[in-house]
Order: structure tokens, then C-alpha cells, then sequence
């Protein structure tokens, strides 16, 4: 599993007397049985100028964090830094600065690393394993550790790392670690880095719901104030018996993390889940018997767009997020009122300017109709949004939106000047071809000018 080019730099670094370490995540998702992605190499034994000329060998070289020790090769995605110590002399973050050592000792290096199971290391060479912080025990015993408890607080993004790797690996913090993540200030930190955070809980969490009850259970909602606000907002128990708005948003992403394909729809899948229902705590309202939350699906889009800009969030994922939340109560709606073709088209096109498609907005109603508790959701059935894919593929709107076939070059080609009217005349044909499925644009065109005269 060790790419061919890291043993080649092991052994040149070996030969100047060094050691070069694969650390981290590689080691313990290799020890878990998983297919390592992410290879950090420490070097020890070098200075920073000694690795460099090594790694020029075998590519041009990068300094992407030259403060730190951080080397980057290109053509391999993979990172290379030097051990590193804490000075309290200096003035970065709670006054200390970090310093490159490299004869400082796998054992004292790694101290500074999160996690007992982060802090392994493999040596590409001879295959031994370093373990000074009982890593491959506590991956045995399903628990997660702190490394070293002065270091840990360091970083607050630590806490939500924790939560994350609980929903990705199902392991347990111990009493320590917890009461260590409750003590951070995630204030502090840029909102870039907690969203790559969430976003790894989203997309590798085997159940993201155990991740997000971390952030409860570590006292971090209270900077997610859209999550938070989901709790004790009550639903219908005919539709939802099983509880509040916050037990089924937790139901509801692990069904969306059962749909995930690998593909580039399942980060804007995942968050449409998440956020789907933002608006329920602003609409819900009890009447008689009943809980009614009346056009939560639109009211739900600011605020889903609120805590995702929070975070930085790319604006076209915003966007996407956005129209998933505002449409996933469709489909089902659409099989009710036994809409048409036009509906169809229509919903398609509305969608397709966020870059959305009816099946995907199709996988986030199914996380949502089966993240509950009701007869079809315990037989995993959602007859709706079958029969809702089913015409939609029929129409063959499911992956993409109609294209407009009459375009303004027809519209010249009739003898008519660019010009105001084309708006009007271009979207009367656009609706025309929603209502009766032509695809001739000469026959289209003579429709909408025939309504025109008529109007």
C-alpha cells in the first residue's frame, strides 16, 4: 500500500542518516482494515535544507508551510515536515510558536499529535510499527484518547475532529477527552476549518448522526444555532412519532450517508439533509390535535443559507443546498396532486439554475421519508418517490432540465429584430414546450405568435 516513490525518498533520506516516518491517519486507517488515502511522511535525523535537496530529485519542490517544516513534492500527494517543539517564547496561538527539531525523537514529536490513534507512525522500510502512546490498543478497544492532555487544547478544532472521527470510525472518547473538548472555544476558530471538518463527518461518517450528538454532547452547538434550535420542536406524531425536529434530522442523515454514491452530488446530498429542516422551528405551530409547519421548506432557505456562508461555504453549494431544502417536500406533493408534465419541466428547469437534478433532489426526499419512524420508513418503502423518478425518467428530465428548443436565432429568422419582445415571446414558447413535450421549434414559434395575436 506504500507508493513505490515514498520508498525511494525513505531510503535516500536513510542514507544521509535520517528516518523517514509515515505518521498519522495512513497508519490507522491501515491497522483498521481501510484503504489508507491521505500519506504524511516526518523526517527525522535532517535539516530542513538536506530534505529539500533530497526531494528535488524527484520533483520540483513546494513550501506550503515553511514555518512548520512542511514540504510538498510535485506529483505526490504528500506531505513531508520535520518533529516539532513547542517554544514559549514565542507569540503564536495561547503564546506558544512551534519550532522544526529534527533530532527531537519519534516518542516526544508525536506528544503534540491529537489523538492516541493519530500518533502511530510506520516505518516504509523495515515495516516497524511506533507506538509510544498505546494507539493500536485503544483502536482495539474501540476508545478514543487525547495523546497528551497539555498539547490537546492547542488547537479547538481538535473537538470537532473528535466528533467527526466518532461518526466516521464509531469510536468512544474516554472521560478525559470529553471533558477536554468541552472546555475548547470553537469561537476561535476560522470558519474554513470548521466546515472541512463537518464536511469530512458528512461524506466519511459511517453514521454522521453519532458525530452530530458529539457536538451536542461536547456543548458545540451553541455556534451551530441552526442545529441547536432544532431541539424540542415538536412534529405530528402521525408523520414523525419519532420525536422532535433534532431526532429526525439525525435519522434523516445517516439515511442520506446510506444514499452517498462517491459522486460530486453527495457533499450538496448530505448538507441538503442536514439543513433540510431549518424552517420548522420559525413555522411550527399546534392547532387543536395537530403540529403544522406551513411552508417550512422556503422559510428554511436563509437560514440554511445563513449557517453555511458562516463557514465559508463555496456560494454554488450554498445555492445547491438552498434548492434542496426549498423543493424536498415535492416529489411526494407531486404524486399527490397527480401533477403534469409541465410540473415536471418546470420543477426541472427551476432546479437545474442551481444545479440541481430531480434525482438528487429525489435522494434527499428518500433520506427524509425514511428518517422517521412510520410504517413505510420501517419497510424502507417510499412509493412516492419511486413513481415521482419513474415519470421524471419518462420525461426524460430525472439527470437534466429540458434545453429550450426555440431560441432567439429562430425568432430572426421569422424577420423579427432583437429586442424587448423576445423575453416575452422566448418564454411563451418555453412554456409551451413544458406543456405539450414538442421538440419542433417552427411549430412551438407558430403557437406562441398565434397567442400573441390572439392576446
Amino acid at each position: 500500500m506504500i507508493p513505490d516513490s515514498i520508498l525511494q525518498i525513505a531510503r535516500r533520506v536513510a542514507e544521509l542518516g535520517g528516518r523517514a516516518l509515515i505518521v498519522g491517519g495512513f497508519v490507522r486507517d491501515e491497522l483498521l482494515g481501510l484503504d489508507p488515502k491521505d500519506v504524511d511522511v516526518e523526517v527525522h535525523g535532517l535539516e530542513l535544507e538536506q530534505l529539500e535537496r533530497v526531494l528535488r530529485d524527484f520533483g520540483s519542490v513546494t513550501n506550503v508551510g515553511r514555518a512548520f517544516g512542511v514540504l510538498r513534492v510535485s506529483g505526490l500527494d504528500v506531505d513531508f515536515s520535520l518533529p516539532r517543539r513547542d517554544s514559549k517564547s514565542g507569540t503564536g496561538h495561547r503564546g506558544f510558536s512551534i519550532e522544526t527539531d529534527p533530532h527531537l525523537g519519534y516518542e516526544e514529536a508525536s506528544r503534540r499529535r491529537d489523538l492516541s490513534v493519530n500518533s502511530m507512525a510506520r516505518d516504509p522500510l523495515s515495516g516497524e510499527l511506533l507506538d509510544p502512546h498505546g494507539g493500536r490498543r485503544d483502536l482495539e478497544r474501540g476508545v478514543l484518547r487525547a495523546t497528551d492532555a497539555r498539547h490537546f487544547p492547542e488547537d479547538p478544532l481538535r473537538g470537532v475532529r473528535v466528533a467527526q472521527m466518532m461518526a466516521r470510525f464509531e469510536l468512544e472518547p474516554d472521560v478525559e477527552l470529553i471533558e477536554l473538548c468541552r472546555q475548547l472555544d470553537l469561537s476561535e476558530l476560522s470558519g474554513e476549518r470548521i466546515f472541512e471538518e463537518l464536511r469530512k463527518l458528512l461524506l466519511k461518517g459511517r453514521r454522521p448522526s453519532v458525530g452530530l450528538r458529539a457536538l451536542d454532547r461536547f456543548g458545540y452547538l451553541r455556534f451551530f444555532p441552526e442545529l441547536a434550535a432544532l431541539k424540542d420542536v415538536p412534529q405530528d406524531p402521525e408523520w414523525h412519532p419519532e420525536g422532535d425536529v433534532w431526532v429526525h434530522t439525525l435519522m434523516v442523515v445517516d439515511e442520506a450517508a446510506r444514499l452517498r454514491d462517491g459522486g460530486d452530488d453527495d457533499l450538496a446530498l448530505m448538507l441538503g439533509a442536514l439543513c433540510h429542516d431549518f424552517g420548522k422551528p420559525e413555522t411550527t405551530v399546534r392547532e387543536r390535535e395537530r403540529v403544522r409547519s406551513p411552508a417550512h421548506d422556503s422559510a428554511g432557505v436563509p437560514h440554511a443559507a445563513r449557517f453555511l456562508e458562516r463557514m465559508r461555504a463555496p456560494a454554488a453549494l450554498v445555492e445547491r443546498v438552498g434548492a434542496l431544502v426549498a423543493h424536498h417536500l415535492a416529489p411526494a406533493l407531486f404524486i399527490k396532486n397527480a401533477a403534469g408534465a409541465r410540473g415536471y419541466r418546470r420543477l426541472a428547469r427551476d432546479l437545474a439554475r442551481a444545479d440541481v437534478s430531480l434525482a438528487l433532489l429525489v435522494r434527499v426526499a428518500r433520506a427524509d421519508h425514511l428518517g422517521r419512524t412510520t410504517r413505510e420508513a420501517l419497510e424502507r418503502r417510499f412509493p412516492a418517490g419511486d413513481r415521482f423518478l419513474e415519470l421524471a425518467r419518462e420525461l426524460t428530465v430525472e439527470s437534466e432540465a429540458p434545453r429550450d428548443v426555440v431560441l432567439g436565432r429562430h425568432l430572426i429568422a421569422r424577420g423579427m429584430r432583437p429586442g424587448v419582445e423576445f423575453g416575452p415571446i422566448l418564454e411563451r414558447c418555453r412554456d409551451i414546450q413544458d406543456e405539450t413535450g414538442w421538440t419542433d421549434p417552427e411549430r412551438i414559434l407558430d403557437r406562441a405568435l398565434q397567442m400573441r395575436e390572439g392576446s
